[in-house]
């Protein structure tokens, strides 16, 4: 497994990973349950996010109980953004695939307070993950999965820096998505949940 690159003390930037197979399993399923104010994730499908941790729907909920702010935003497998993402990485419809795929993990989130999901129609520059104060960031590369692709750790330093730009994007784009409402033939089961 490779090492993240670790920066000097104090910095907005802890961790750097060369893909985001990279990051611990154990890091992503800590910083679920570490949050207290908010957890936000911005993807096209994030199948991995449910892949690698089947219980993952459960594991926000439980987090929305003790009141973290959970919101959740994907792409719109129906939208220009997920049909042009889809031609450049060479995979034509399958991310729209993918996207519905995913939603069935989250499906049981719908009716529980403090949980939204969304979707989106935006380039996707970069996917998100931050849980209160710490975030971390997946730049895209055209033509490459997010999951080939680098992954910044970031920790929030001071006004202004990375953290607050990814922070300001996430809420730019969940600010023009629609909520998700579950096709009628989509009903039946949802993810490993």
């Amino acid at each position: 497994m490779s090492r993240p690159t670790v920066t000097a003390p104090g910095t907005e930037l802890l961790a750097t990973y060369p893909n985001r197979a990279s990051v611990p399993r154990e890091t992503w399923i800590s910083l679920i349950q570490q949050a207290q104010e908010q957890i936000d994730v911005l993807v096209f499908s994030g199948t991995f996010f449910a892949q690698s941790n089947p219980h993952v729907a459960r594991m926000l909920a439980s987090r929305a109980a003790d009141g973290v702010r959970v919101r959740l935003c994907f792409g719109d497998p129906g939208g220009q953004a997920v049909a042009i993402r889809g031609r450049e990485e060479g995979i034509g419809d399958t991310l729209a695939a993918k996207i519905r795929a995913s939603l069935t993990y989250y499906r049981s989130l719908l009716t529980v307070d403090g949980c939204e999901v969304r979707l989106h129609d935006t380039t996707l520059y970069t996917s998100l993950f931050r849980y209160d104060d710490t975030l971390l960031a997946n730049p895209h590369i055209y033509g490459q999965p997010a999951s080939a692709n680098p992954v910044l750790h970031l920790k929030w330093a001071d006004a202004n820096g990375w953290f607050d730009t990814y922070a300001d994007s996430f809420d730019a784009v969940w600010a023009s998505a629609r909520p998700w409402t579950p096709e009628p033939e989509g009903t039946t089961a949802h993810g490993q949940d």
